[in-house]
């Protein structure tokens, strides 16, 4: 709109100025000047008049060109283990959401695979797949609840009307939910939100913290048989399989009740800044720390007496602690071990680093 009106107005002006009357070039410069400063004028007007009426156009053209910060999106996705029956909501890495779920019988599985959600219902009509004809509105006789998800064909996440079937092995291959978690998480996802569908009775979860628990499943499907070897090189992917024993894991196994085993607090163990790739383990309010990986981190002779149970280094001796095949000693005796000092960072990261690197403050003198 001001661009328009200041280019009629320019128009209007340059038309009054050829019809006066101009007898010499000053009387012409005089007559121009003016009839400029005029135009000037009126310009500023209609800008201010502008900016009244439209304040976000006032910036200037640095404000009109400056990007937009954009606030970064975390895509949501579903991952669904069909041996615990647990169905999780993400939201990039982290957590947010886990639900109970019931899953499809032996006879007809729940699919595994990466999928996504189709396509989303509220008040859904349940057809029968034999007999088209046969349908049952939203309500309290319908199977699906009040919410439908579909990910693959003919497989989605819904409601039920038979709550107590959640928790099992039921259904012919959809996911059932509680009403009121449907609801919830129908409200978090679209159309497009990733879903994987997997099978693992082994889960291993780790808190915020870093404390490491795990968990065994009923083999629902009798798709994976377990052994202690197995679980313990699950246990190694997060440091902690030293810490739990032989007969620890297989009593684990036979339960098989879901239930958590609490192991340690894994953190990453830095030595002079290097990482090494065993992990500082605290348990019953002890910080452990691989002595042989140390020792080898600082190219020093370390020795380990198993009958007296002592670590005796250059620098001194203390007690070591033997977890299956490694021998750990107490975070606390790595200063007269080795010479080092350190501890848990804000990061969860446990440092230690030689003495003499560390920075000694003296009392002042009185």
């Amino acid at each position: 709109m001001f661009k328009q009106l200041v280019l009629g107005m320019c128009a209007a002006l340059v038309l009054a100025g050829s019809s006066m009357a101009a007898n010499t070039v000053q009387d012409r410069l005089t007559t121009l000047n003016q009839e400029q400063a005029k135009e000037k004028s009126i310009a500023i007007q209609l800008q201010q008049e502008n900016n009244k009426a439209n304040p976000t156009s006032a910036a200037g053209s640095k404000d009109k060109t400056a990007p937009v910060p954009v606030k970064k999106v975390m895509e949501k996705k579903i991952l669904l283990n069909l041996a615990s029956r647990i169905l999780t909501l993400y939201e990039g890495d982290t957590k947010i959401r886990m639900y109970p779920v019931g899953v499809g019988k032996v006879s007809t599985p729940t699919p595994t695979g990466y999928y996504s959600i189709l396509s989303k219902a509220v008040d859904p009509v349940w057809v029968d797949p034999d007999n088209m004809d046969n349908k049952i509105d939203s309500g309290e006789d319908n199977p699906l609840g009040y919410r439908w998800m579909q990910f693959y064909g003919n497989y989605g996440i819904h409601g039920t009307n038979r709550p107590g079937s959640i928790g099992g092995y039921v259904s012919n291959g959809c996911v059932r939910m509680y009403e009121e978690n449907v609801e919830d998480l129908y409200n978090f996802v679209s159309v497009g939100t990733p879903v994987q569908v997997y099978y693992d009775r082994i889960v291993i979860d780790r808190d915020a913290d870093h404390t490491i628990s795990y968990y065994i499943y009923p083999d629902g499907y009798g798709w994976q048989p377990l052994s202690v070897g197995t679980v313990r090189k699950a246990l190694s992917g997060y440091g902690v399989d030293n810490f739990e024993s032989d007969e620890a894991i297989a009593d684990k196994i036979d339960a098989s009740d879901g239930e958590p085993t609490y192991v340690a607090k894994a953190y990453g163990l830095k030595i002079n800044g290097s990482l090494l790739s065993m992990k500082a383990l605290r348990k019953d309010n002890v910080t452990y720390v691989p002595a042989e990986a140390v020792a080898t981190a600082l190219k020093l002779a370390l020795d380990w007496n198993s009958q007296t149970g002592m670590l005796t280094s250059p620098y001194g001796k203390a007690p070591g602690y033997v977890k299956r095949n490694v021998v750990y000693c107490n975070a606390e005796d790595t200063g007269m071990l080795f010479h080092l000092m350190g501890g848990l960072t804000d990061q969860l990261m446990y440092e230690l680093s030689d003495v003499r690197s560390q920075t000694i403050i003296l009392p002042a003198k009185a």
